[in-house]
């Protein structure tokens, strides 16, 4: 119970209480920090890791790497099964300076039905006995990445992994230029 009143007040924290405060965020090292503090787990098979390096973005530090410790623990706790699990952080250019973040993994997948529901509170694609977790991490991506005034969305296929995306505008929304 403490678990969820303290994800809870996560989640409210990430609508925005305070005005945010950004730097230029360096997001290949901070993918590779959380990488290092990934516990061994109960995993099936071997793990290869692929950080593009140079990804900055600009953003608040904490509220960032809230962002990429949720992406990048789904994308490892989602492969755990796979004999030989590939995760890829990276972005791609987008009308001129602006990228799209991503965080892709070749796990269990999800309905694709479902994409639009994983970014709400409990909103889950499989059962929490299966993967433990609040149900609460993607929605608290959705949120900090609302506040950057930036986008998330999720593309993925059931036995063929999953691929979340997003960016970081900080200026006008660009929502609708996201590549689906």
């Amino acid at each position: 119970m403490n678990d969820l009143i303290e994800g809870m007040l996560l989640l409210f924290d990430a609508g925005g209480r305070r005005e945010l405060l950004p730097t230029e965020v360096d997001l290949s090292a901070l993918a590779w920090d959380i990488i290092a503090q990934l516990p061994p787990g109960n995993r099936t098979g071997s793990i290869e890791w692929a950080v593009q390096p140079g990804m900055t973005a600009r953003g608040e530090a904490a509220l960032l790497r809230s962002v990429m410790e949720n992406l990048i623990g789904n994308a490892w706790k989602f492969t755990a099964k796979q004999p030989r699990a590939r995760i890829e952080i990276g972005a791609i250019p987008r009308d001129g300076s602006s990228r799209v973040f991503f965080v892709r993994d070749n796990g269990i997948g999800f309905d694709p039905r479902l994409a639009g529901r994983l970014f709400k509170p409990f909103g889950r694609a499989h059962s929490e006995q299966d993967f433990p977790g609040l149900g609460i991490g993607l929605a608290l991506v959705h949120g900090i990445i609302a506040r950057h005034r930036g986008c998330v969305w999720a593309e993925g296929e059931k036995g063929r992994g999953a691929t979340f995306y997003f960016t970081v505008a900080l200026d006008p929304p660009a929502c609708d230029a996201a590549p689906r």
